[in-house]
């Protein structure tokens, strides 16, 4: 994933002198600028959780707590991958076994590309659940006065009690945005398998 960073993180800590209209800028204060950012890359990274933190999808699903988007999938299969390979295991396996092409599986799986939710482009441009709610100008389905009679409702409540049924969390009131996910992210951090985000937090405490 790149590395992003906001325009905070150029500012500069020395002040350019102004000659006229031209800043007469120090070119060596400048590239070694630019080279402790380039090392301190990685502390400005958006963790994948935190892209998603903040995105309840138009059928109500919270994306933070979606094993595809939030990084536990990707966080559990490389540390899974990591173990096998600590222990050996390609020694230990019958010789029916396939260990490369199950390799190569494990990778595959670290490697797909991490949804960002429907409100971020991603999922289906299809979806009719998303293309109802924005035609309806409302943030969600549950938002809607017309659960029930809506021709979406049996497509919205199968899709919700597949993402219950997966562990995710579904709004199921109105209310503050807001304090719903930060309810969700205290009780994310206790909830397998979304839970391995947060390990370093939680051992630190």
């Amino acid at each position: 994933m790149k590395s992003v960073f906001s325009i905070e993180h150029l500012r500069s800590p020395y002040q350019p002198r102004v000659i006229g209209s031209v800043p007469d800028i120090d070119l060596k204060g400048a590239i070694n600028m630019m080279t402790r950012l380039c090392s301190e890359m990685d502390d400005v990274t958006v963790k994948p959780f935190e892209a998603v933190k903040h995105q309840i999808g138009y059928c109500g699903i919270w994306c933070g707590s979606c094993v595809a988007g939030n990084g536990a999938l990707r966080e559990l299969t490389g540390r899974f991958a990591d173990v096998i390979g600590d222990y050996g295991l390609e020694e230990w396996v019958p010789p029916s076994f396939d260990f490369k092409e199950f390799s190569k599986g494990l990778q595959a799986i670290e490697d797909m590309p991490l949804c960002g939710g429907c409100r971020s482009g991603d999922g289906s441009p299809d979806c009719p659940m998303r293309l109802c709610a924005i035609d309806r100008g409302v943030g969600d389905c549950i938002e809607c006065g017309q659960h029930g009679v809506c021709g979406n409702t049996e497509r919205f409540e199968k899709m919700r009690t597949g993402a219950f049924g997966a562990g995710l969390m579904v709004k199921e009131g109105k209310g503050d945005r807001d304090e719903l996910v930060e309810r969700w992210t205290e009780e994310l951090k206790t909830s397998w398998p979304s839970c391995i985000l947060f390990i370093e937090e939680i051992e630190n405490r």
